[in-house]
C-alpha cells in the first residue's frame, strides 16, 4: 500500500499544481519586493515589475543569481544581511553553508520555515516506506547545517523516533539494543558500519534496518547497488540543501520527488545562458515558494545550486505522486574537464564499484589529476583500497573500470586512445590511502594540474 504525508497536495493533478504553483509564485516575488532588501533593490535595478511576474514562463525571465552574489550581500562585503527578509523577533535559527566554495552563505530561518522544511522530509520518509513506530538513526551534523535537525522534526510530525548520533562512528551495541528500522548517512559510512557490524558478529541482513537512506552527497548506481547486497534492505536517495530543496526518491526508484507546492525547480544551461527542456541536463535553479500569507527568513529567487541534474518526469509517477522527478543530482564542483570532455565524481565510483571488482575492494577510492594539457598529457591516478593486497586481482579490477569510464564518454576515450589523456592505478591495503592521514570529510578528486 502506498501512503501519503500530505496526499491531497502529493497527489494534486497537474493542472491544480501548476496553479497553486503560479498562485504562490506571484505571492513570493511580491513578498521579496516588500521584505527582502536586496531584492526591492533588485527589481529596480533591473526594471522589473513585480506585477509583471505571474507564472512558471515568467520567473524564468528574471536574471539568475548565484552563491557569489550571496556572499556579496552579507558581512563582511555589507554591513548587514541583504537576503534576510523578516525582523529579528521572527528569525528562530540561524544557519551557513558548508563554504566548500568560498566563505560561509548565511540563512536564517523562522519557525514557518523549519514546518515547511520538515514538512519536506516528513513526505520523503514517507514516501520511503517509513511511518510510526520506526526508529532511525541520524548520521548527520546537528551544527550549522539544516538536514538532521529537520529530519529529527519530521520525525515529531510523523511519530517516528529519531536516534541522534549525528556521526555513524556510534557503537555496534546501538543496533542490538535499539533495534533501529532505517539509518541515514552516506554510502561510504553505510559500508563502513556494515563491515564493522560484521567484526562484531552481526550480519547486516540479518538486523532489524528494513531501509536506508543515502544522503550528503550524490552517488553511483553501482555503488547504491553493492550497498543494497550488504544491507539486503532498500537505499532510498534523498537530496537536501539549506537552501530548502530536500527531494526524495520513493519506493518506485524513478527519481526523486520535488515538493513543487514549495520549492520551484528549474534546469539552466549556462553555456546556452537559458533553461533546457525535460530530459536535458543543467544546473539546478531554484526558487523558494511561498504560500499566501506565508513569511520566510531567507528568500531566493532563481538561484544557481551549482548542482547539475536532469528532470526525468512531470508526469504522474506510479507511487501516485504528482510532482515532478529529477535524476540523483551530482555537485558541479565534482565535474573535471579534460581535453574539453567533462566527468564527473560519480563516474570514477562507478568504475570502482562495478561488481566483479567488489570480491577484491571495499569500495574506499580516492583520485588525483596530474599534468598540462598544453604540454601534452594528463593523467587521472585512480587509487583503490584492496580487502587483501596480496589477493587483488588488479587485471579484472583496471578493465571493469576501464570499460565502465569510458561507456558514454567517446571523447575522452579518443583522447585516451591517442595518449593525450592517461589512467593509472594504485591498489593499497587497508587504511593506506591518502585522505586517511587528514580530518574531515575525504575528499574524493583531487586536482593538481
Amino acid at each position: 500500500m502506498t501512503y501519503y504525508f500530505n496526499p491531497e497536495i502529493e497527489t494534486m493533478n497537474r493542472n491544480e499544481l501548476d496553479a497553486l504553483i503560479e498562485t504562490r509564485i506571484k505571492y513570493t516575488v511580491k513578498y521579496a519586493y516588500d521584505n527582502s532588501p536586496f531584492y526591492h533593490k533588485w527589481f529596480k535595478r533591473n526594471n522589473i515589475s513585480v506585477s509583471d511576474i505571474q507564472t512558471h514562463d515568467d520567473l524564468r525571465e528574471l536574471p539568475v543569481i548565484s552563491g557569489k552574489t550571496m556572499r556579496e550581500q552579507q558581512p563582511p562585503e555589507k554591513k548587514d544581511f541583504r537576503f534576510k527578509c523578516s525582523p529579528w523577533e521572527d528569525i528562530y535559527t540561524i544557519h551557513e553553508t558548508s563554504g566548500t566554495s568560498g566563505r560561509p552563505k548565511s540563512f536564517f530561518l523562522t519557525w514557518e520555515d523549519w514546518q515547511r522544511y520538515a514538512e519536506k522530509y516528513a513526505r520523503s520518509f514517507t514516501s520511503q516506506g517509513f511511518g510510526a513506530g520506526d526508529r532511525i538513526i541520524v548520521c548527520a551534523s546537528y551544527g550549522m547545517n539544516v538536514g538532521a535537525n529537520t529530519m529529527t522534526l519530521a520525525a515529531q510530525k510523523m511519530g517516528m523516533t529519531i536516534i541522534p548520533e549525528g556521526k555513524c562512528s556510534f557503537p555496534v551495541r546501538i543496533i542490538k539494543d535499539y533495534q533501529p528500522t532505517g539509518i541515514v548517512a552516506s554510502i561510504f559510512k553505510l559500508l563502513r558500519l556494515a563491515r564493522r557490524m560484521k567484526v562484531e558478529g552481526i550480519d547486516p541482513q540479518e538486523s532489524s534496518i528494513k531501509s536506508l537512506i543515502a544522503g550528503g552527497e550524490s552517488f553511483s548506481q553501482e555503488s547504491r547497488a553493492y550497498v543494497e547486497e550488504v544491507w539486503g534492505s532498500d537505499v532510498f536517495n534523498t537530496y537536501g540543501s539549506t537552501e530548502g530543496t530536500m527531494c526524495g526518491e520513493c519506493t518506485e526508484k524513478a527519481g526523486l520527488h520535488v515538493p513543487e507546492d514549495m520549492v520551484h525547480l528549474d534546469v539552466y544551461d549556462p553555456n546556452l545562458k537559458d533553461f533546457v527542456d525535460e530530459g536535458e541536463c543543467g544546473r539546478i535553479v531554484l526558487t523558494t515558494l511561498l504560500p499566501e500569507g506565508g513569511k520566510t527568513g531567507t528568500l531566493l529567487l532563481n538561484y544557481d545550486t551549482d548542482d547539475t541534474t536532469v528532470v526525468v518526469s512531470s508526469k504522474k509517477c506510479d507511487c501516485g505522486r504528482s510532482h515532478m522527478r529529477i535524476m540523483n543530482p551530482q555537485r558541479e564542483a565534482e565535474t573535471f574537464w579534460v581535453d574539453g570532455y567533462p566527468f564527473n565524481r560519480v563516474d570514477i565510483e562507478a568504475g570502482v564499484f562495478q561488481r566483479e571488482n567488489m570480491d577484491y575492494l571495499t569500495g574506499e577510492y580516492e583520485a588525483f589529476i596530474y599534468g598540462d594539457e598544453d604540454q601534452g598529457e594528463v593523467t587521472l591516478r585512480v587509487s583503490v583500497e584492496c580487502e587483501s593486497k596480496d589477493g587483488c586481482n588488479q587485471e579484472i579490477i583496471k578493465e571493469n573500470f576501464l570499460k565502465s569510464f569510458f561507456q558514454y564518454k567517446k571523447g575522452l576515450n579518443e583522447a585516451y586512445v591517442n595518449g593525450s589523456f592517461d589512467i593509472l592505478f594504485n591498489f593499497t591495503g587497508p587504511g593506506d590511502l591518502e585522505f586517511y592521514k587528514i580530518k574531515g570529510r575525504p575528499k574524493r578528486i583531487v586536482d593538481r594540474r
